[in-house]
């Protein structure tokens, strides 16, 4: 009789769909069946995807309101050689989300990260704008205070490559009056709800999706692509 295939000490960074459960992989699947730990940012959101895989695993919450009590909990389980999963609610995790810093203490403590790669909005959201992407900058959310917001925009005014924001529905609508006013009346691609049943995909000036979301009321995740200045220079 064969026996499972153990799995290597480690923290694996584990991606998972951002919509369509489809685009988890194989790997990914295999990992967090075998992890002695999975750590995530809602246990209820991993605990739906893994009792729809069939998986039954111990999870525990990693997020940005308990890091500094749970990294060296996680820390000293790796220590003893055990495998531990970081996952986010949705893509891949440590990007806008609390689970760099895990990552980073991990490394410091010379223990092995590993990728297990698979979904991520933000690169889901530049393959389809049509904007330059060979060069890109990913912005993340920028601050929630009017002057934070402004100061960052400001320091893009020169940003040749194409740029990536995250924001949330409400917001989008702010989000493109800052860009117009700071950055120009650029090319603009507003993803929503990317590999989800309601997929969106807007494109255009910023001026011009303004005017075609005066009267909507956006929902979902959204992803922000802006093109960069050269790009709007040559126009």
């Amino acid at each position: 009789m064969d026996t499972p295939e153990s799995i290597t000490p480690g923290l694996y960074i584990v991606s998972t769909p951002i919509g369509n459960l489809g685009d988890i992989t194989q790997r990914a699947l295999k990992v967090l069946a075998q992890v002695d730990l999975i750590a995530c940012e809602d246990t209820r959101r991993t605990g739906i995807l893994l009792k729809h895989f069939g998986i039954e695993n111990r999870l525990v919450s990693y997020n940005e309101y308990n890091k500094l009590r749970r990294t060296p909990e996680i820390l000293e389980l790796l220590a003893k050689q055990k495998a531990v999963a970081l996952v986010s609610d949705a893509g891949t995790p440590g990007i806008s989300d609390p689970g760099f810093y895990l990552i980073r203490a991990a490394i410091e403590k010379n223990i092995r990260v590993i990728p297990v790669p698979g979904a991520s909005a933000l690169l889901a959201a530049l393959v389809v704008s049509g904007l330059p992407s060979d060069r890109f900058v990913f912005e993340g959310f920028l601050p929630k205070r009017a002057g934070r917001r402004n100061k960052r925009l400001r320091v893009l005014v020169n940003e040749s490559r194409t740029m990536v924001f995250c924001e949330s529905a409400r917001r989008v609508r702010r989000l493109l009056n800052e860009i117009l006013t700071v950055l120009g009346d650029r090319r603009v691609v507003v993803c929503r709800e990317l590999t989800k049943k309601y997929e969106e995909v807007i494109r255009g000036r910023v001026s011009e999706l303004l005017e075609l979301l005066a009267a909507r009321e956006l929902k979902g995740e959204v992803v922000v692509v802006v093109g960069g200045y050269e790009e709007r220079d040559e126009e």
